[in-house]
């Protein structure tokens, strides 16, 4: 005889628990849970079986057949969520309101945050549901970021400048992010690394020796992601000179140069001046002051930190040095542009927004 398997609960609705059920499973955002099986129910009512209703619903028969038994011994009131198992909440409405108040607005006597040692001295309440209520509110007052605002008059017409450039790059024109990464230091430890192994990670000491420093002047093509680069053991406007000469012979002299690059002095000194005069295909752009994350070369040195600098061992400059030469030559070989897509005005509207929880910034 073939094996027809477990019997399943008939399945019948009313009129009006199908018009509820039809209400539940159309929720579009909230209540997804109580959606699914109010579509399990119905689809169970057409007469299919859980192995049917499952494939129809993307989910497993087991699931099926839980919400048919609950529907079937409980009718609507079995599809809604029981109360968890545990004891009720104890702590009063009023007492987290306190404790998110005072994070919020006030700090301890004898410190300038409020740790969940200090804060259960002051409520009453255990570490622990202090750092519940944290957790729950996204709060965490032993972490502290920080900002710059810039206070460039111009700030607003320099933006849209350098956003130009890069939404909408002028035709037969290169745009280069141009700037310094200075004081690059040359770190020997003061014993050899020791390397991974299974279940150790890298290990080195935390004292090293340093020889020396060194400066990368860096131009980065945002069109191709190509680095032009050069280093210099000082950074005056004379080394900057340099660069631009650098520059000016690896650009294809068809083209203009559009270059842009931050407010140091020594790219506004008489002899940078005379040199751009002398030659009229470069044209500088200067970002905001205190601006330096519209400057997409910052991204690339960010990318050379992490994967050069910050962990490298380099008994000398000269050892130093060719490394970075190294990683620049590998970089070009495989360039990778970033992917501006700011408008200049989504900048300021996301800037506005960002002033409007800082207390008098509007002032």
């Amino acid at each position: 005889m073939a094996r027809t398997g477990r019997p399943k609960a008939e399945l019948t609705l009313t009129d009006d628990e199908r018009e509820q059920l039809l209400r539940w499973s159309r929720r579009a955002k909230s209540a997804q849970s109580l959606a699914l099986r109010s579509k399990i129910v119905l689809v169970c009512a057409q007469g299919l079986d859980n192995k049917q209703v499952a494939a129809k619903l993307g989910i497993v028969p087991a699931t099926v057949g839980k919400w048919r038994s609950r529907f079937v011994a409980r009718r609507l009131d079995g599809l809604v969520d029981e109360p968890r198992p545990g004891a009720p909440r104890t702590i009063a409405d009023e007492l987290i309101v306190s404790v998110i108040v005072a994070t919020l607005e006030r700090t301890p006597k004898d410190a300038t945050h409020w740790s969940r040692a200090s804060m259960a001295a002051e409520t009453g309440l255990s570490r622990s549901t202090i750092g519940r209520i944290w957790r729950e509110f996204r709060l965490k007052p032993h972490l502290a970021d920080s900002f710059k605002l810039s206070s460039d008059p111009l700030f607003i017409e320099k933006v849209r400048d350098v956003v130009g450039l890069y939404l909408d790059p002028p035709e037969r024109a290169l745009v280069l992010c141009v700037d310094e990464k200075s004081g690059i230091q040359a770190l020997d430890r003061s014993a050899p690394v020791l390397p991974m192994m299974p279940g150790m990670p890298e290990r080195r000491t935390h004292d090293y020796v340093r020889s020396g420093t060194t400066t990368l002047f860096a131009a980065l093509d945002v069109a191709s992601g190509q680095v032009i680069g050069s280093l210099h053991r000082r950074r005056r406007a004379i080394e900057f000179k340099k660069f631009l000469t650098k520059i000016d012979a690896e650009v294809p002299s068809d083209l203009d140069v559009h270059l842009v690059c931050d407010n140091l002095s020594t790219h506004k000194t008489p002899a940078i001046a005379s040199w751009l005069q002398a030659h009229p295909r470069f044209h500088l752009h200067f970002t905001p002051t205190s601006s330096s994350w519209l400057n997409q070369v910052e991204r690339w040195f960010g990318l050379l930190t992490d994967k050069q600098l910050r962990r490298g061992v380099h008994k000398n400059l000269q050892a130093l040095e060719k490394d970075i030469r190294t990683w620049v030559t590998t970089w070009n070989e495989n360039p990778r542009p970033f992917a501006w897509t700011k408008t200049a005005d989504e900048i300021f509207e996301r800037l506005n927004a960002y002033l409007q929880r800082i207390p008098g910034a509007g002032h």
